[in-house]
């Protein structure tokens, strides 16, 4: 079965209705087809031509050469891949619109059945008509019958078509535009001729009000690194000349002042640690914002602010109006400002506080010499400060005047000032001392030593002849307190081998763990080596949190780049 050629269905079924069974080509037609088509991709022998004189490409592949079955093709062809004239949509044209207005070609003189009753029109009714109602429809007066509209076509408008915004349009519209300037312009010959007539030094005045104009909308094109010069109408490149320094070579630390190659500017100073008067160029921002430029600024906001308020001035149009304005403004906020001072002193006082030492003198600047360490430790220089605990010292609570613990009596704790044992208690001073040695002093047993009496000698005397007594039972007891000595050292032998057993097994377990990371980092230097489509996928990943052994290991077998002998065990 897999010597015998496989024949496509089209041909099967094409080949019914003649034959019972398909015919079979022998191998030398088949030999000569695969010849033919090795030909044709070569470009020895001609190429297929389909239906319509058309060369086939022999390099188009059989899936899509190949015609379906109900083609009943007789030959190559390709018109199977192309459009199909009954899938094909009509579209509009790009000149189809609805027509405008009205068609004027054709007006009816009497009134037709089902037209509108008022104006007469076929194309609407009454109820649509924009006319304006008449007294006597058209109806019964067959008089001023309006022409019909057009009857607008359907269109059926493609992709792009419906997107158009210039759908519609009519270029004869623009001449109405234009038209209407011409209008202006000739309105505005006719005045200048007549003032000519009138006065003929006026039209120099007219001249340069229009230059004026003009430069208004000059100025506004000034773009970064041209300068407009609306004077003499010319556009000036901010350009330097060949003999001057260019300013990226004032200084040539990448880390100095930012140069702006688009601009060719440099707002910062490129030497901030040479004096201005020394250079001859301290940055752009320098001479931006030196003479009366902030002056000038401060005026312009005065300006605003004033505008605001209600007071109309300008900085160009009145210059003098507003600097007088600005002076008067600054006298009267001073003089409120040392009312409102002075009245505040009258009422609360406080007028000596005012007279405060300089500022150098309140924090605490001195000219003797101080040598820091790079952590902030002063070296020499200034004497060791006291060192002082992290609680608050020096502080008394509850009308006190020494604190908890500076008294001591019968063991117990309290307060200096009132003899107080009681902690956090309020003072009652001198009264609290004498009432505290009125109350008689009450014996501690846990600290006292007890008084030796009589009776406890006596007690001590018969112990001790009661204690020969009892020296066979001291026997007992040492034999007792041997057998608990061995117990405990076989005790602690036993937790001796259990923590060396305990040791042991980490040390296995790490072993493991350092073994496993080395696998690891095998596998992921294989991984990295091999092509991305070739990698394996990592969908068997049991994603759980690492053991202490295994981030051991990680520790252990981390490479870190303070390490000087990195390179050398990379090469390992």
């Amino acid at each position: 079965m897999s010597g015998t050629p496989r024949v496509p269905i089209s041909q099967l079924l094409q080949d019914k209705s003649t034959e019972d069974e398909p015919k079979k080509k022998s191998r030398e037609d088949w030999r000569k087809a695969k010849e033919l088509e090795e030909a044709r991709k070569a470009g020895t022998a001609p190429a297929a031509v389909d239906e319509t004189g058309k060369d086939i490409n022999p390099h188009i592949p059989q899936y899509i050469s190949a015609a379906p079955w109900y083609y009943n093709t007789q030959g190559p062809t390709l018109k199977h891949q192309r459009p199909q004239e009954e899938k094909q949509h009509e579209f509009s044209g790009i000149n189809d619109w609805y027509k405008r207005g009205v068609d004027t070609s054709k007006v009816a003189t009497k009134y037709r059945k089902g037209a509108c009753e008022n104006c007469g029109a076929m194309t609407h009714k009454k109820k649509e008509c924009m006319e304006r109602p008449r007294k006597v429809g058209a109806k019964f007066t067959n008089a001023k019958i309006a022409p019909d509209e057009f009857v607008q076509p359907k269109l059926n408008p493609d992709y792009d078509g419906k997107r158009d915004r210039w759908a519609g349009y009519d270029p004869a519209q623009h001449q109405e535009v234009i038209e209407e300037y011409e209008k202006i312009e000739e309105a505005k010959r006719q005045m200048r001729a007549e003032k000519l007539k009138e006065d003929p030094n006026a039209s120099n005045d007219e001249d340069e009000e229009d230059e004026a104009d003009e430069d208004k909308y000059a100025d506004d094109f000034d773009m970064p690194g041209t300068k407009v010069d609306s004077k003499q109408r010319i556009t000036v490149r901010n350009l330097r000349i060949r003999e001057d320094t260019a300013k990226y070579l004032r200084n040539l630390d990448p880390n100095s002042a930012y140069y702006d190659p688009k601009t060719r500017s440099m707002r910062d100073n490129p030497n901030p640690n040479v004096p201005t008067d020394e250079t001859d160029f301290a940055g752009e921002n320098f001479v931006r914002y030196s003479g009366d430029t902030q002056s000038h600024a401060k005026a312009q906001l005065f300006a605003w602010e004033a505008y605001g308020k209600g007071v109309d001035v300008h900085v160009l149009a009145e210059p003098t109006k507003l600097e007088l304005l600005q002076k008067e403004y600054e006298k009267k906020k001073d003089e409120i400002k040392s009312e409102v001072k002075n009245s505040v002193l009258e009422k609360y006082g406080g007028e000596e506080h005012l007279d405060a030492p300089p500022k150098a003198l309140l924090l605490a600047q001195t000219e003797t010499y101080v040598e820091y360490s790079r952590y902030g430790k002063v070296i020499k220089g200034q004497e060791k400060p006291i060192i002082r605990s992290r609680y608050e010292e020096d502080v008394y609570i509850n009308n006190h005047t020494s604190v908890w613990g500076s008294y001591w009596k019968n063991f117990q704790w309290g307060y200096k000032c009132c003899h107080s044992f009681i902690k956090n208690s309020y003072c009652v001073g001198e009264s609290g001392k004498d009432k505290a040695a009125d109350v008689p002093a009450v014996p501690s047993t846990s600290h006292e030593e007890p008084e030796t009496s009589e009776k406890q000698k006596e007690s001590d005397s018969s112990s001790s002849s009661s204690s020969s007594s009892s020296e066979s039972e001291s026997e007992d007891e040492e034999k007792n307190k041997k057998k608990r000595k061995k117990r405990s050292k076989k005790k602690k032998q036993k937790e001796k081998k259990r923590e060396k057993r305990k040791a042991e097994k980490e040390a296995s377990k790490l072993k493991l763990a350092l073994m496993q990371e080395e696998n690891n980092k095998r596998r992921a230097e294989l991984l990295m080596g091999m092509d991305e489509r070739k990698r394996p996928y990592n969908s068997m990943y049991e994603n759980k949190a690492p053991t202490e052994e295994e981030m051991e290991a990680y520790q252990l077998k981390r490479a870190r780049e303070e390490d000087p002998m990195l390179k050398f065990m990379d090469k390992k």
